[in-house]
Order: structure tokens, then sequence, then C-alpha cells
């Protein structure tokens, strides 16, 4: 029996089948028993070898490394993550942008924040300054006008995003001004891709123009995201990048940089140097994970 060895994108799994992308051609493909044995559970994301056998089943052989992993969405190997938030209704939350930051940062993902809306409210460049000033790139736009988002394009090219927020932000409206065909509509779930309200919610890619996939993500709310990946308190310090400049800078190497005596992450908020907001947002999850340990984490 003849086979062929491919290298691709793994796109969708669902019921046990595994749907790969290799070089604009679906292969519907099982996984190899050893996977199984292995604990290992194909994701999509995953960047594989696939074996396509012309008279029988095609296989998963092997499973490139991973650059990350979530649990939920379970998806892999994820370059950016578009942060979407609204000025009004509902309201921005800096926390949750915070929150998502954070994990991004965690999982070695690049956070992109949009903020929408801007046409209903006047305060976008007080928003837009605190994550400038803290290192990461902002966008802001009008979602009713489909050119406002021309410039996000470019950063989806030739890698692997998602796009998150809360619900009534906009993220329908802003993914169909930048990729039509899509086919999403506002409030509801996505027809392009053929699920309706009682099939099974799955994790897919979608394919952009530009060699680059967009993640359609069931359920991928900014609460769960943040639930499911927990950070240690050794680690989040390092997940406000901001602070990196300061760490070593403090007193006690124990420093949590929280109330601490001598803390110069504490004088660099004091100093105008990072946003307050920023660091409130740090001390309210270092009080949510300080007593955590790492054999409690999954």
């Amino acid at each position: 029996m003849e086979t062929i060895t491919k290298t691709g994108k793994l796109v969708k799994g669902i019921g046990g089948f595994y749907y790969v992308d290799c070089d604009d051609e679906i292969f519907e493909c099982k996984a190899r028993g050893s996977f199984r044995n292995q604990s290992i559970t194909p994701l999509v994301g995953d960047n594989v070898e696939i074996n396509i056998n012309e008279s029988g089943e095609n296989t998963i052989d092997k499973i490139f490394e991973r650059k990350n992993e979530l649990v939920r969405p379970p998806l892999a190997n994820l370059d950016r993550l578009f942060i979407v938030a609204s000025l009004v209704d509902p309201k921005i939350n800096t926390s949750v942008i915070d929150n998502l930051i954070a994990v991004a940062e965690y999982k070695n993902i690049e956070p992109i924040i949009i903020i929408t809306k801007t046409d209903l409210d006047s305060s976008c460049e007080k928003y837009k300054s605190i994550y400038e000033k803290s290192g990461f790139t902002v966008f802001s736009c009008n979602n009713n006008d489909k050119t406002a988002c021309e410039e996000i394009k470019p950063l989806l090219n030739d890698c692997c995003c998602a796009f998150t927020g809360n619900t009534g932000v906009g993220k329908s409206t802003l993914l169909n001004n930048i990729f039509p065909e899509l086919e999403l509509k506002t409030g509801e779930t996505s027809k392009k891709l053929g699920r309706g309200k009682h099939t099974t919610r799955h994790c897919e890619l979608f394919k952009t123009e530009n060699g680059g996939y967009i993640a359609d993500t069931p359920g991928f709310s900014s609460l769960d995201f943040m639930k499911c990946e927990r950070i240690l308190k050794e680690d989040l310090p390092h997940c406000f990048r901001e602070f990196e400049d300061y760490l070593s800078e403090c007193k006690f190497s124990s420093c949590s940089h929280t109330n601490d005596k001598g803390c110069a992450v504490i004088q660099a908020v004091n100093d105008g140097k990072i946003d307050p907001s920023r660091h409130k947002s740090y001390v309210d999850m270092y009080n949510e994970v300080k007593n955590i340990k790492q054999w409690e984490i999954k």
C-alpha cells in the first residue's frame, strides 16, 4: 500500500478525527495509538507529520514541539492574542485586559490590544496611553468605519492568531471588517464554519489569504481563559513587562512587589514610570495566587 508523508497544520479536531491543512489541501486523519499510550492529545494548531494512505486511513504520525498550548480553548502554537475591549457597552475593564495580557505573556504569545467604539466615547487616548507606555501595540477603531481596521491586517499574516474579549465589545464586527469571507453575524456564531447552536462546540482554525490562521474559538471567554491558565506568584512579575527593569533593584530578593519596603517597582509607580492601574492589577492577581503551590496546578 503506497503512502505519502506530508507536514501541515492541524486545523480542526472532532469526534476522534483530525483535519490537517497541507499546502491548502485538507486531509482527514486519525491519530496513531502511540499518542494515546503517551497521554498526548493532538491539538488544533499543532504542526504535524501525516501519512496519506491511498487505500486506507490517513494517520498523524508525529506532533512537532509546541511553542505553547492552552487549556481553554484547547489550542497550540498561538502567535498573537488580540484582546478586544470597547470603551462603552460594555465599559472597558483594565483588570480583564491586564489578566489576559499576563496569561499571554506567560504563554509566550504576543498580546495586541484593540479598543473599539471610539465613536461613542472620548476616553480612548487615556487607555491607549496606559498600554503603549507599558510596551504594547494598541489599535483603536470605530467599527462602523470598515477601513479603520486596515492597519491591523498585516499583523495577521503568516501567523496563528486568536481574538478574545467580553460579549458585546465588537469582535464579530471587527473580524467581518478585516475578513468579510468569515461571514460572522454579530452576536451569533459563524455560519461559514457550519456551526449551529446545537452542534458540538470545538476550536477550529480559519485560513486567511495571507498565509495566516484565525482561531474560531466558541466559548473563548475572558473569564474561562484566565481561570484555566493560572500563573504562580514567582512567575507573575515577569508577566508585566514594564516591571522587568526594576525587579533586580528591589532591596530584598523576596520582594513581592505589592507593598514591600524598598520595592523598586513601587518606586517606579510613584515616579510615574509604571501606570498605577497596571500595578493594581498585578497586586490583585498576586493576592489571588499567592497561596497556590506548583503541585496544585495541573
